[in-house]
């Protein structure tokens, strides 16, 4: 079971941007993987906290994860937008460089080999996709399989999304000697500081091609479609966001991809409506069965289900069927499904059907209050 993100860091639910960046970055030096050389727990720890900080550092993904926990963030395929769908190391050093900075204990300590290699080969990284997915009841309480057709930019399957025509079309960058950055070195008061910054001739990929992809001209990617397997957890709701690492735009030139991401939407049921776990079905009875009673079937999201109507039944009376609601895609259990009782008033009537009415209007045990039951229930003893 995955550890909760607040632990992860050892901060609190109010913990603040500056409280964030510190833990993480203390946790991070103390399992980098240099200090920590071969040690697959210590390389787990640094991955589990730089996933942590990724969520908890973005304010759209630590409100998803605040309401609905790791679900909300995606199992099986989906991510917040960040680790969940695998991504390596290098993913890593290189979105979180700016925790840092320029002269960090990364570089200090461990040479600052690794930053530099990081970004050598790596063109601009793909942008985000966003679209919508329409769910049923049945789809929401079920969890689903969507196969979803994406227009969107695909690796170029000429070059393998290198953008060059074959391996021996690059040459390393003259201005950074293949490192991607560029470093100068200032004499202020407090004496000599370095500084690095992307190198303007490669871009910071380190290399340069000499000789295009005439397919993708040099792009690594071209516009095209790719049909993507969507696995949608039990219990979503209306307007919650999953996402798939790498299933987005591709980069340019070996850049990585970016994400997909899939709003959810409600399809109205026919017969049924939500309410949060809860499912609501309106019966309609008529007075007759109101007051002899009778057993009725109903719809549920699983089927149908055959309930009892005890004689004397109220408008307004509430009948909850246990479990027969929703999942919550955040806990265990199911919501219910609650019947809620309508008495039909018809609008016309024959000449004798009044006659019936007159005569029963007059009688005691049509006069409200007069027939009252003694041990009758306040609101909340509607349910039972």
């Amino acid at each position: 079971m995955k550890r909760d993100y607040y632990e992860i860091l050892g901060v609190s639910k109010n913990a603040t941007a500056d409280e964030l960046k510190k833990a993480y970055r203390k946790i991070a030096l103390q399992y980098h993987p240099d200090r920590n050389p071969g040690d697959k727990e210590s390389e787990d720890k640094f991955k589990e906290a730089a996933e942590a900080y990724d969520v908890l550092s973005n304010e759209e993904k630590k409100a998803k994860y605040d309401r609905f926990g790791h679900q909300g963030m995606g199992q099986g395929g989906f991510g917040g937008g960040g680790f969940g769908g695998g991504m390596n190391m290098e993913d890593i050093f290189s979105n979180f460089g700016d925790v840092f900075g320029e002269g960090s204990p990364f570089e200090s300590f461990f040479g600052g080999g690794r930053q530099s290699r990081r970004k050598t080969g790596k063109g601009e990284t793909g942008s985000n996709i966003r679209i919508k997915v329409k769910l049923n009841l049945e789809e929401i309480a079920n969890g689903v399989k969507k196969q979803i057709k994406v227009k969107k930019h695909i690796s170029c399957d000429a070059c393998s999304g290198s953008g060059a025509k074959d391996g021996g079309s690059f040459q390393t960058c003259q201005t950074c000697n293949g490192q991607g950055q560029v470093r100068r070195v200032t004499q202020t008061i407090l004496g000599q500081m370095a500084t690095a910054s992307t190198c303007p001739t490669c871009s910071g990929e380190g290399r340069i091609i000499t000789n295009k992809c005439t397919k993708c001209r040099g792009e690594g990617r071209m516009y095209g479609e790719e049909m993507i397997s969507i696995d949608i957890p039990a219990g979503v709701t209306e307007g919650i966001q999953l996402s798939m690492n790498g299933k987005g735009n591709a980069g340019m030139r070996g850049g990585y991809a970016g994400d997909l991401l899939i709003n959810i939407e409600e399809e109205k049921h026919a017969q049924l409506r939500r309410e949060g776990q809860d499912i609501v079905f309106p019966l309609h009875l008529n007075f007759a069965d109101a007051v002899l009673g009778t057993s009725v079937e109903i719809p549920t999201i699983s089927g149908s289900a055959k309930i009892k109507i005890p004689k004397g039944t109220q408008s307004g009376k509430l009948f909850r069927l246990q479990g027969k609601g929703l999942p919550s895609i955040n806990s265990y259990g199911k919501g219910d499904q609650i019947v809620e009782v309508q008495i039909f008033t018809p609008e016309h009537v024959s000449d004798e059907e009044i006659a019936m009415l007159e005569k029963m209007r007059t009688s005691k045990s049509f006069v409200p209050g007069q027939a009252s039951d003694k041990n009758e229930k306040g609101f909340f003893g509607k349910f039972f």
